[in-house]
């Protein structure tokens, strides 16, 4: 694939099941990105899809501040039952990096919602772009999909795939996330 480079496929043993896995970093950015797939993939007509953008304070520390960590967690735990892929996206903090991310939770914290945050510190309310994810299901020979989203935007950034069905993904609240949970409804039209 032009501009991208693609490891070897491995096996990923997991707590939600065995997976394999492959990397795509893209040579422009250096951004590197993973694909991890259940083995009988290539016998699916129509593989669950899951495009996870990174969020190392919710999938690997576990921050109540959002529920990207329990989505992640969920859709590992599907995509293993029923077939399918996980695109895990390096895009941290709606693609505004580590840094400004751990600001807009200070800002967040001063009583700014996170779209405000990310106003304020100069990024538009959401920076992510899924064109890779297009590369990676390509490379992947992946043509149709059901799609394990609730974000509106995942519905209609997909040009070379057809999406059979969305699939929701469905995350109790609690009380560090609720405003949260309630902006990417209310504002970002997120299908919750």
């Amino acid at each position: 694939m032009e501009n991208i480079k693609i490891s070897e496929v491995a096996h990923l043993p997991t707590k939600f099941g065995d997976f394999m896995i492959q990397a795509f970093k893209e040579t422009s950015s250096g951004k590197e990105h993973l694909a991890i797939f259940t083995k009988n993939l290539s016998t699916l007509d129509s593989p669950l899809i899951r495009m996870h953008s990174e969020c190392l304070t919710g999938d690997v520390l576990g921050s109540l501040k959002c529920d990207c960590g329990e989505q992640l967690d969920f859709a590992m735990t599907k995509i293993y039952q029923e077939g399918g892929v996980i695109l895990y996206l390096r895009q941290e903090g709606r693609n505004i990096g580590l840094l400004n991310k751990v600001n807009a939770y200070h800002l967040q914290d001063q009583g700014f919602d996170t779209i405000q945050a990310n106003i304020k510190l100069g990024f538009k309310a959401d920076e992510r772009d899924y064109s890779i994810a297009d590369k990676m299901l390509k490379f992947l020979k992946i043509k149709k999909i059901r799609l394990l989203t609730n974000n509106p935007k995942k519905l209609s950034t997909l040009k070379d795939v057809e999406i059979s069905e969305r699939v929701p993904i469905v995350i109790k609240e609690n009380s560090c996330n609720t405003d949260y949970l309630q902006i990417k409804k209310n504002i970002m039209g997120h299908l919750i």
